[in-house]
């Protein structure tokens, strides 16, 4: 059954050949995309089922790829976090996918769009699951190819200004990625993750010096945060979302940035957390990689929190709105991790803040994918995203504004929506957190998190009172809803309102996806290491 572990990956790389070979036949084309991604969602729920939630699951399961062992072959891994993770952008992907087929025009999709496509969610895929370090280049660099493309999908000056922005940094972090992980196979002399977590828990047995690690960490640290859009690497964001077409802005604020996320809480929490290592830092003394990232995260998260939301206030089109408002987001998600860093080893507050993290990362995914996608049926109806022009839209078109009303709701974090959950446990960690050490840190987050709440409060009002109510704009009285497009987004909404209601598995699942981030030695068990020593 290990292979269950791959067949995600092998479906959705071969979706992206197939819809390439079929450039010419537009009809089976974008047929095969549907069914590719499906597909995908399929072999996602199947090896969630067969390896993580199902009453016999093992808790993990590993794929070697060409029957290598590890540390010398190829580890894909899917345990609870990668696989909490790979349904988050099975969820996002199907309704992305549904909606470019109706949405994104036939010409379009016949330029490569449907490839392109699958292979941003190869390199999404591929990242999730690998159990190697310089693989997890490798996909970084397969998704942001992608992204590079989608961002200048339009040619217009617009798109390509933002494209070489966005490429200009991230080749830029890349090249610093590069850096770390050779710094690390220097240092700790492997690549492979379960054996680096090995050699740092008991460097003397293996003859390394892990000091290194800190400053190669934060080479590390500095480059997700870039991928994840926190501050001060946020300036590519509202200029790329609002460059890309709208279905594969969905994936890059649903999905692509929780890759940067996924890999914080990977290597720091299962690699790095065994390490002892000085840290001596103005006003920092520990022992722990952990304590370097508390501070740093914890200072990006609420420095983001602070300008996505004062910027989403400050815009006047609906899709910068929501760009900035997910550099705050984003800001909701690195609070909790850098409380989790920040906890002592032994207690719950590492789990219940990790738990916390996964959650709004969940409804982050949801609500913003819904948000998204509604700009952009709006835009296709009225052909503006402007506030000013959108008066009256809600008695217009009262579906197509019930879905965008249930997203808002849910950014504001009204119950039973997903987005307060992932709110209130954000609040939990945060007063769970300032209880157990009343630091800087414990002091700002909570206020930082009341802050952030309050801005989404201001800037969701506006967006609905200021574009949804108030007298039929021109604009309104002449558009014309695609109803295959709102269905998309019903369904989206649905989404939101039933894993709040039903949110006690939802729950469960990332209490186990958070156990599974901080079980180092359970990690290092799965992938089995058969093949001994790395170097």
């Amino acid at each position: 059954m290990s292979w269950l572990v791959i067949a995600p990956l092998l479906v959705v790389v071969t979706t992206a050949v197939c819809t390439l070979a079929l450039g010419r036949r537009p009809r089976i084309q974008r047929a095969t995309s549907v069914a590719g991604i499906i597909g995908y969602a399929g072999t996602v729920s199947a090896a969630v089922w067969a390896f993580v939630l199902g009453p016999a699951a093992p808790g993990a399961a590993v794929y070697q790829v060409g029957d290598w062992p590890a540390p010398f072959g190829i580890t894909l891994v899917l345990d609870g976090l990668s696989a909490f993770m790979l349904t988050i952008a099975a969820g996002v992907g199907i309704a992305s996918i549904l909606f470019s087929v109706r949405y994104v025009t036939p010409e379009n999709q016949r330029v490569y769009y449907h490839p392109l496509f699958h292979m941003l969610l190869v390199g999404v895929t591929g990242a999730f699951l690998t159990g190697d370090l310089f693989n997890l280049f490798v996909w970084f660099e397969v998704m942001l190819i992608v992204s590079y493309v989608f961002v200048a999908f339009y040619g217009t000056d617009h798109a390509t200004a933002a494209s070489f922005r966005y490429l200009v940094m991230n080749v830029f972090g890349s090249a610093l990625m590069l850096v770390a992980v050779g710094g690390l196979y220097a240092t700790t002399g492997t690549l492979n993750m379960a054996d680096m977590a090995r050699r740092l828990a008991a460097p003397d047995a293996y003859g390394i010096d892990p000091a290194p690690v800190i400053g190669l960490s934060a080479l590390l640290l500095a480059v997700f945060a870039l991928k994840a859009g926190l501050v001060p690497f946020q300036f590519w964001v509202p200029a790329a979302y609002t460059a890309a077409p709208a279905p594969v802005t969905a994936m890059f604020a649903g999905v692509t940035k929780k890759v940067g996320i996924y890999a914080i809480v990977r290597l720091y929490f299962t690699v790095f957390a065994a390490a002892s290592v000085p840290v001596d830092l103005p006003g920092l003394t520990a022992t722990s990689p952990l304590a370097f990232l508390a501070p740093v995260l914890g200072a990006m998260g609420v420095a983001s929190i602070v300008v996505g939301g004062f910027g989403a206030i400050g815009q006047d089109r609906l899709e910068s709105v929501f760009a900035y408002s997910s550099i705050g987001q984003v800001g909701f998600i690195a609070v909790p991790i850098a409380i989790a860093a920040a906890a002592p080893p032994t207690g719950t507050l590492r789990g219940v803040a990790i738990t916390a993290a996964l959650v709004f990362a969940l409804h982050h995914a949801l609500a913003k994918g819904l948000l998204f996608l509604s700009v952009a049926a709006i835009e296709d109806a009225t052909k503006t995203d402007g506030l000013q022009d959108l008066g009256g839209l809600a008695g217009h078109s009262p579906v197509l504004s019930g879905a965008v009303f249930i997203g808002l709701l849910s950014l504001i974090g009204l119950p039973p929506l997903t987005g307060f959950f992932g709110k209130l446990l954000a609040f939990d960690a945060a007063v769970r957190g300032l209880a157990s050490d009343p630091g800087l840190l414990s002091a700002l987050a909570p206020i930082a998190l009341l802050l952030g709440a309050v801005l989404t409060i201001l800037y969701a009002t506006r967006v609905w009172v200021g574009g949804f109510w108030g007298r039929e704009t021109t604009a309104v009285e002449a558009a014309s809803v695609e109803s295959g497009q709102v269905a998309v987004l019903v369904a989206l909404a649905a989404a939101v309102v039933l894993v709040g209601v039903g949110f006690d598995p939802i729950y469960r699942f990332a209490e186990t996806a958070a156990t599974a981030a901080l079980d180092g030695e359970g990690y290092v068990t799965a992938v089995g290491l058969d093949g001994g020593d790395g170097a």
